[in-house]
């Protein structure tokens, strides 16, 4: 493997400190072939299915990439926003945000933002950000569940672009924070405020992302993390174990994988007479195709077909106030040793920054 070619090493080069914060990834247009480039790379990392590589390229070249992205791009076309993808959207204000709150509190600390599959690629910006002479840099995922699908495939990306680097920065990872008293508290007053404006449900369903069942029995502590969070968020919101569901959605192929799935639960409630449900997406910071088409539309349109009355879905953490401010503690909390202080007229400049972005926002 050769090295990437870089400029030489100045001596006396000031420290500078970066975040990238991680989320999963985008088409860069809800058309067919800008599907099946994001299919073919996301399916296509092993982490993501555990399938031998031969037998799994056949069926992935052979067959859902024939067939799947015209699929995909139509329910991506239905969430499309006009700025684009909304988990783009959504992930680039929470780095405007981050930079700003950060600065609010003294640190000079750049903010990127990275999707491991699609643009802007992680490879990009850690290049970017190396090359602006950052030699500190915290990977920051988006993901408080911590799984080898999502967190340690991140975590490989940084590794595969390290090994072409000569001068690797000085790295550190956040694993996870499914159980962060700030992200908890987040999630509760999105809900709180919520139901403040609209009222209390019968039944409030939390709904995660699936995984293949075996991955519980191979060492992945995804399905202990999900459970420790509702558990704490229904807790924090005072639920009784009758009033709230876990469940785990977007189930893809014919294998098994943690359960209950959310669409059948919510078929199950209505059938049994309930009459209102709730749904919230802990697991997801920012609103994506899963939570906006696979659980705004296609799961309410399963509960109220199957006899449910009203069906509401919560929006994700997104740019809430309270969620920006814990991610702003969890990133300082990860940076402690690392010189980010600024002086006065620097941090001004932070506060500055996050109220334009504020501004922006309103």
């Amino acid at each position: 493997m050769s090295f990437q070619t870089e400029p030489s090493f100045q001596h006396g080069q000031p420290a500078r400190t970066a975040v990238l914060l991680c989320n999963l990834g985008t088409p860069d247009e809800p058309t067919a072939p800008a599907l099946r480039r994001y299919l073919a790379e996301f399916l296509g990392d092993h982490r993501v299915v555990e399938i031998p590589l031969p037998v799994w390229w056949l069926i992935l070249h052979g067959i859902i990439l024939r067939t799947r992205p015209a699929k995909s791009a139509r329910k991506y076309a239905s969430i499309w926003l006009p700025e684009g993808s909304p988990l783009k959207v959504w992930t680039a204000k929470q780095a405007t945000l981050l930079r700003g709150h950060l600065g609010e509190r003294g640190h000079h600390v750049t903010v990127r933002y990275a999707m491991r599959y699609g643009n802007p690629s992680m490879a990009s910006e850690l290049d970017k950000l190396k090359a602006e002479g950052h030699t500190r840099i915290l990977i920051l995922p988006a993901y408080p569940q911590y799984s080898a699908t999502t967190t340690a495939s991140v975590f490989d990306a940084v590794y595969t672009w390290a090994a072409r680097v000569r001068r690797i920065p000085e790295l550190r990872f956040v694993n996870n924070y499914h159980d962060d008293p700030g992200y908890i508290e987040a999630l509760a007053r999105r809900i709180t405020k919520y139901w403040q404006d609209h009222g209390r449900p019968d039944r409030l369903v939390m709904s995660f992302h699936g995984v293949p069942e075996r991955t519980l029995h191979l060492g992945d502590p995804y399905h202990c993390e999900c459970h420790k969070t509702a558990r704490l968020l229904a807790q924090r919101l005072g639920l009784s174990k009758d009033q709230y569901q876990l469940t785990f959605q977007s189930r893809f192929g014919k294998a098994k994988w943690l359960q209950p799935y959310t669409e059948p639960t919510l078929v199950s409630l209505a059938q049994a007479g309930v009459k209102r449900v709730d749904v919230v997406c802990p697991g997801f910071t920012g609103d994506c195709l899963e939570t906006l088409e696979e659980i705004a539309m296609e799961a309410r349109e399963a509960f109220l077909h199957a006899g449910g009355k009203e069906f509401n879905y919560i929006p994700c953490l997104n740019d809430s106030p309270g969620w920006i401010a814990a991610l702003a503690t969890l990133a300082e909390r990860h940076l402690s040793g690392w010189p980010t202080q600024v002086k006065h007229d620097e941090a001004a400049a932070g506060s500055r920054a996050l109220a334009l972005a504020l501004g922006a926002k309103q």
